[in-house]
């Protein structure tokens, strides 16, 4: 539940997000400073007080509204893990880059593709608050309105219990132990 930021901008790609001069951490802390850089300050390192995440409304905001193809452009985990360092715990659009997708889904951070008339209202009403409920497969806004909003099993599951692709293999270690001893011969 939170404050939507709307960003309407299309085809916003990874290195619009976070540039690639801060990709020199594999740290996932810290990067929230570096998110849209470049849209975010100016030369002299100043706030540019039109870019939306630096208006009063939305400087907490934890959600993040954006045009179509959010996440284009090159394969980079960097995006999602400033995303989350700033605050964000999902990103809602008509239309999200495969790379983007699975990269936020492995980190934790939430992608909803909802369809284009939810969308327009949500870019419309933005600092609306919002509230996502996964279990039930829900997105609602004020006046309790809801829509469904569709999200394969799998990633639900991991996102409702905070796993990774990884973390969910390594709950399973004993079962994928005593397959591989019942294939050998």
């Amino acid at each position: 539940e939170g404050v939507a930021a709307p960003l309407p901008m299309i085809n916003i790609d990874t290195d619009m997000i976070i540039p690639k001069q801060f990709l020199k951490t594999i740290h996932r802390t810290g990067l929230g400073k570096a998110l849209f850089d470049e849209m975010r300050y100016n030369n002299d390192g100043s706030e540019k007080p039109d870019f939306v995440l630096n208006k009063p409304a939305y400087r907490k905001a934890q959600t993040l509204v954006t045009g179509d193809n959010f996440g284009c452009g090159s394969s980079r985990e960097h995006a999602p893990w400033a995303l989350k360092d700033l605050g964000f715990e999902a990103v809602i659009s008509t239309q999200f880059a495969d790379i983007f997708r699975t990269n936020a889904l492995e980190n934790g951070l939430l992608v909803l593709a909802v369809p284009a008339t939810a969308h327009r209202w949500l870019l419309d009403h933005g600092g609306a608050e919002l509230q996502i409920d996964l279990g039930a497969g829900e997105l609602r806004w004020p006046g309790g309105e809801a829509i469904p909003v569709a999200m394969e099993p799998f990633a639900r599951y991991r996102i409702l219990h905070g796993l990774s692709s990884l973390d969910y293999l390594l709950r399973h270690e004993q079962d994928i132990a005593r397959y591989e001893r019942a294939r050998t011969p």
